[in-house]
């Protein structure tokens, strides 16, 4: 059977890559720790679980609206009056089966061969595969010299007369790094001179620590909003990743046109699965607000660790819930060699760096219990300090 070029061309996610290995190694009984797949440990709030039950009891188990269920619309678009003081229309929200899709149906309704899309490296995984699909190509705009903050400099030297939009990630995914309000107005200064639209993937927006502060862009630009689109749902935050619920805000022409793509791939999210986040979204502010705590314990916790090994450098995160570090200062300075090494040796698991479009770094997730970051962390001390 003869196999695509777009399907020859894509490569596989990294962070399933090493969680797939992972669950290889423990299921053959190796005493894995993994560090590797963003997902919170925690159960899905009570009030997910309590509108889901009720869902069932009630026999909501038909097909949906395509778009979504009045209900999570209307849920979506107070949450964002409430958090951001952004106003949306019941036709400018759709949901979708998680974010993922979302972007990808959103880059399928505004690239057309050949377009450039900007992605801000490191970068999520998916970007430049999703963009790939859409038969664009991913202009990359380098932030590792700047402390991983976009710069007006490095974003004009990506620029090009196909360039036709951008997609950013804050907090981002996987540096931690929340962009502060100087980069978000940079950013929004060159999509208006160029006349680009934003796709806006701010999934881990609840999820910042200390000082740092979620800004949304339109708030930094509300002239800007026909030309940005909002990513955002359920699954970290609220630790609803099994429930796979997406859901996007932006302009009714392209709100419609990724309706239209998504009733010919998934149809509606699941009915049940719908009503769990109207649960989550209108009962759960103080799950969140609990969750958030816990993992800035665990970032504090992670950061004090991973400062201690010699040869391994990072910033502090600020967001989300990922450390991500250097390790080109070590005695295996290739980032792929040196997970791989650490998964084999020391069995713990970790996702390269060049993965992200950041060869030389390592990302591990810090979604797991103190426990787990000691014992990983001090097995990774033992393997750096054995090289």
């Amino acid at each position: 059977m003869k196999i695509s070029r777009r399907a020859a061309n894509i490569q596989e996610s990294a962070t399933l890559a090493v969680s797939g290995k992972a669950k290889e190694l423990k299921a053959a009984g190796k005493p894995i720790l993994s560090f590797s797949a963003g997902e919170p440990d925690f159960i899905s709030p009570a009030a997910a679980m309590d509108a889901a039950r009720a869902a069932l009891d009630r026999g909501e188990t038909h097909y949906t609206a395509n778009s979504g269920i009045p209900e999570l619309k209307n849920a979506v678009r107070d949450y964002y009056k409430r958090h951001f003081g952004l106003e949306y229309a019941a036709q400018e929200v759709i949901v979708a089966c998680g974010a993922k899709p979302l972007i990808y149906e959103a880059l399928q309704a505004l690239v057309d061969p050949g377009d450039e899309v900007l992605v801000f490296a490191p970068a999520w995984v998916s970007y430049v595969e999703q963009i790939r699909l859409a038969e664009g190509v991913a202009s990359v705009v380098e932030t590792a010299d700047t402390g991983f903050m976009p710069t007006r400099e490095a974003i004009e030297k990506s620029l090009s007369p196909k360039t036709v939009g951008m997609i950013i990630n804050t907090p981002n995914n996987p540096t931690g790094v929340v962009y502060d309000r100087a980069a978000l107005e940079t950013i929004a200064s060159v999509a208006k001179e160029r006349g680009l639209w934003i796709i806006n993937d701010e999934i881990y927006e609840r999820l910042v620590y200390g000082e740092a502060k979620h800004e949304n862009i339109l708030n930094v630009a509300p002239e800007l909003r026909d030309s940005i689109l909002h990513i955002n749902g359920v699954s970290k935050a609220f630790c609803m990743t099994g429930w796979r619920i997406g859901y996007a805000l932006g302009p009714r022409a392209i709100i419609s046109k990724i309706d239209a793509i998504q009733g010919h791939l998934t149809s509606n999210a699941s009915s049940i699965a719908q009503w769990a986040s109207v649960g989550a979204l209108t009962g759960a502010e103080g799950d969140v607000e609990r969750c958030r705590g816990v993992f800035e314990k665990r970032r504090d916790l992670i950061f004090g660790l991973l400062s201690e090994i010699p040869g391994l450098a990072l910033e502090k995160p600020t967001g989300a819930f990922y450390a991500f570090f250097d390790v080109r200062g070590t005695k295996i300075p290739d980032d792929v060699e040196f997970c791989t090494r650490l998964l084999e040796e020391k069995f713990v698991a970790a996702v390269p760096g060049a993965a992200f479009l950041a060869p030389g770094f390592v990302r591990m997730s810090y979604a797991c219990s103190e426990d787990d970051i000691r014992e990983g962390l001090r097995r990774l001390a033992e393997f750096v300090g054995s090289l």
